[in-house]
């Protein structure tokens, strides 16, 4: 039996074959390479994630998670560093964006957690250092992403020292 899923056209419709049937490809034909890649890199981020954690434990219940905000916080400026390098600087394998873009930084940083150490606080009774997590991880993260991705950009397009012309081929 093929794995190939067979459809019927809406009435009035053509095929283009004999039968009716209008034959579409499985759905991750192809993308293998891809699904391979997130995964490793999903598994290193998740690892480091993991060994900063150990590195610097946050502690028992009456603790700030500060481990998950910087861990987040960083991520999300390394996004904005990689992000612009890889679609303003030099072009890259199709593989490394879902590789390192999706993979490690979204194993390294953390939602859920971020949401779980939100949920820990409020059950705690300490809405305050609640809705200050809340907000310090939401405000540092779009700051770290904007300030990274503006400085990248910055330093990709600032012409170099003792080159010669916009595209920086004078001679020496």
């Amino acid at each position: 039996m093929s794995s190939e899923r067979t459809l019927r056209p809406k009435a009035g419709s053509r095929s283009g074959s004999g039968d009716g049937a209008v034959r579409r490809p499985p759905v991750l034909r192809g993308q293998w390479p891809a699904v391979g890649v997130v995964a490793v890199g999903g598994a290193l981020g998740a690892s480091a994630r993991y060994g900063a954690g150990l590195w610097w434990p946050t502690g028992g219940a009456e603790q700030f998670p500060w481990t998950t905000l910087l861990v987040n916080v960083a991520g999300c400026a390394v996004i904005g560093v990689f992000l612009v390098a890889v679609t303003e600087g030099r072009p890259v394998h199709p593989l490394v964006r879902p590789f390192f873009g999706t993979g490690v930084l979204g194993g390294f940083t953390t939602f859920s957690t971020y949401a779980v150490d939100v949920h820990r606080l409020f059950d705690e009774g300490r809405p305050g250092p609640a809705v200050a997590y809340l907000g310090l991880t939401l405000l540092a993260a779009l700051g770290a992403v904007a300030a990274a991705a503006g400085l990248t950009r910055w330093l990709i397009r600032r012409p170099a020292r003792g080159r010669s012309g916009p595209a920086g081929g004078g001679a020496r």
